[in-house]
């Protein structure tokens, strides 16, 4: 298998458009003006500047008043929180394995970050373990961070939850950070959202939904569907049946309408992937509005 960072940055070539082409040339860090050991520009002096930032030097050669300014370049915390329980290794509802997309998103924003100078660290378990890595800047230790959440997510594994994920990385990650959330729970419980809004007080909390598979639909061509977290094999009979699918596809409707409204109350920005394509462009999507957000 090749290396998963050269993977991700392979279906960043392929799917990317000009606007996120943007985003990975410089979009993603911004500088702003401040004081720091990074020296900018000069410009004449103001009533209320700092004398201390008078070049004197600069000043005589021209006759009037100038102060430096610089540039404050901010090193962000990005926390990536995966979730690695076994309903994570089934498929979705375009026949991705969930894993897969997973890491993708994850694999992005990580790049993205360690490319400006970011600190990246990731959270990933299941309702067994947890693990918490230190945070690097380095493309040597993302790698080794995607292999070890492809690693962990396997079909025999523990059962995905999410709360438990939660709770432990408000007792284990203490340094404020943009904290991206990539789980692929249907629907979130009361128990999730209130871990969140802990979270969300601390942290800037972004979460990416992986779709999940609809075991209605006609693309299955009637081969029988096992639910990845219980083992029970459903019957293909019922399941392509037009009544059931339309239901089906009613109770899923609401449940992304109670989540979205949920996130929203908490001021959450929220994406949904299927695919690599959308999970892409959910990416540069969630920074956008992140950044919005931010400016509000």
């Amino acid at each position: 298998m090749a290396a998963l960072l050269t993977q991700v940055r392979t279906s960043v070539s392929i799917h990317a458009h000009r606007r996120i082409r943007g985003l990975l040339e410089g979009e993603y860090a911004a500088v702003t003006s401040g004081r720091s050991l990074d020296f900018n520009d000069l410009r004449e002096y103001v009533r209320g500047d700092d004398a201390q930032d008078i070049d004197w030097k600069a000043s005589a050669r021209s006759h009037a008043p100038l102060v430096r300014r610089y540039v404050a370049v901010r090193q962000h915390s990005v926390v990536l929180l995966v979730c690695t329980g076994r309903s994570m290794a089934a498929l979705n509802d375009v026949g991705t394995v969930k894993r897969d997309l997973a890491v993708l998103v994850a694999g992005v924003v990580g790049w993205l970050a360690v490319k400006h100078g970011d600190k990246v660290a990731t959270v990933h378990g299941d309702a067994v373990t947890q693990r918490v890595s230190a945070g690097r800047t380095s493309e040597v230790h993302l790698e080794r961070c995607l292999g070890e959440i492809h690693a962990a997510t396997r079909a025999d594994g523990p059962r995905t939850d999410l709360a438990a994920l939660l709770r432990h990385t408000i007792h284990t990650v203490r340094r404020r950070s943009i904290l991206v959330v990539v789980h692929d729970e249907p629907e979130l419980t009361d128990a999730v959202l209130e871990a969140l809004r802990r979270l969300a007080a601390q942290h800037e909390v972004l979460v990416v939904t992986i779709g999940d598979l609809d075991p209605t639909s006609a693309v299955l061509g009637g081969r029988q569907v096992v639910d990845v977290d219980t083992g029970v094999r459903l019957s293909p009979g019922p399941l392509s049946d037009a009544t059931v699918r339309t239901e089906y596809a009613a109770i899923v409707r609401e449940a992304m309408h109670r989540t979205t409204s949920s996130l929203d109350r908490l001021g959450i920005v929220h994406e949904r992937v299927h695919d690599d394509d959308s999970a892409i462009t959910a990416v540069f999507r969630l920074l956008e509005r992140h950044r919005h957000a931010r400016r509000r």
